[in-house]
């Protein structure tokens, strides 16, 4: 059986649902598979298991003698793949010949594109940041085209931001694992219960959703917030005051406890800024609401319009303080079957079309044929 290393960015504590189900479990049935963390809190090498290595974030600048140190034999692997960190893989290109074995790329989500966006809100950026992104672009693009695969999060992502990459390109989106789905525990309450799981910042700007939740004549609804910041969702939501009794927070700490509290939610939200960044790609909460079964509103860009057919597979909204009132109380005037039925048809979609298990078994194929 081929090898494959899959080196991420990540650190050991992080949520890593998606590795678990995508390269552990499934592209794992096709190719020796070994997963490489950093961890800033530890000074040595160690063997998590059979699969997983976690390296030391000071010895990132030699991972490949650092893991040879160890018992590693680098020339086993067939393919390196490296996940947004640019710095580590030119260590892994400079040692692609030696080694001989294939390189990927795995870009999810750029944090200076997203620093970029955020200076645009804010009204910071200059022509500095502009020509600087524009340089590191091109750098980064030769780097990538320097590898055997680039494999992005969605195709937007590399017609929006690395148009001029010219090697094989496979797309891993987020998806959903067909062997985990969770129940959706319906509640016997009449009204609606929205949810939404994920940062709140002014990029986001989730304030303007609770503008739309604010300005309903109806109390048949309840809004549960799942953030890592409750202190900042707590002060954005003291400017409503009538929507006090409406609204829960929460701090679910594990993937676990997050997938618990979508699972007894109607609605998921998300309904984001109409930004090259957020229309690129799905964030991965749409994944977490429709394996619990529960139907999303979310905004009206190409890649969800390309995805799911609104008002039968999920909900589209613009973003703007009366477009998203309009559709919650359309949402919230349909029987609990009707909602239902949307998230039903929506978590048939996505395991006909996002699913792991199918991704990972193409994934494979197009590997073989490097």
């Amino acid at each position: 059986m081929k090898k494959f290393l899959y080196i991420t960015d990540q650190d050991e504590y992080t949520d890593h649902s998606f590795i678990g189900a995508f390269f552990e479990k499934y592209l794992g049935k096709y190719f020796d598979t070994n997963i490489l963390y950093f961890s800033e809190f530890k000074s040595d090498f160690e063997r998590k298991d059979e699969q997983r290595f976690i390296l030391p974030l000071k010895l990132k600048k030699d991972l490949l003698d650092e893991l040879s140190k160890n018992g590693i034999d680098i020339n086993s692997y067939d393919y390196i793949v490296v996940r947004n960190d640019f710095d580590t893989l030119k260590h892994i290109l400079k040692r692609k010949i030696k080694h001989n074995y294939k390189v990927g790329f795995r870009l999810s989500f750029s944090k200076r594109i997203v620093k970029l966006q955020e200076d645009e809100v804010s009204n910071k950026k200059s022509i500095f940041d502009v020509i600087g992104n524009s340089i590191k672009t091109i750098s980064e693009t030769n780097l990538i085209n320097e590898c055997d695969i680039f494999i992005p999060t969605s195709e937007h992502i590399k017609k929006e931001f690395f148009p001029n990459i010219k090697i094989k390109t496979f797309t891993i989106p987020p998806a959903i694992d067909p062997e985990v789905l969770y129940e959706n525990i319906q509640h016997v309450e009449d009204f609606k219960r929205f949810f939404y799981a994920g940062t709140l910042d002014k990029l986001r700007d989730f304030e303007t959703i609770l503008k739309a939740f604010s300005q309903i004549n109806s109390n048949q609804f309840r809004l549960s917030i799942s953030t890592k910041d409750p202190e900042y969702a707590k002060k954005m939501l003291s400017n409503f005051p009538n929507l006090k009794n409406c609204v829960e927070i929460y701090n679910a700490r594990t993937k676990n406890e997050l997938l618990q509290l979508i699972a007894k939610a109607d609605v998921g939200l998300s309904i984001l800024p109409d930004i090259a960044l957020f229309n690129s790609s799905t964030p991965v909460k749409i994944l977490d609401y429709y394996s619990s079964g529960i139907p999303c509103i979310m905004t009206n860009s190409t890649n969800n319009q390309e995805l799911f057919k609104s008002d039968n597979e999920a909900w589209f909204c613009k973003f703007d303080e009366t477009s998203i009132k309009e559709k919650l109380e359309e949402i919230i005037s349909l029987s609990k079957e009707e909602v239902a039925q949307i998230g039903i048809n929506g978590q048939k979609r996505l395991l006909e079309v996002r699913n792991h298990e199918k991704i990972s078994k193409n994934f494979a194929l197009e590997l073989d044929l490097l």
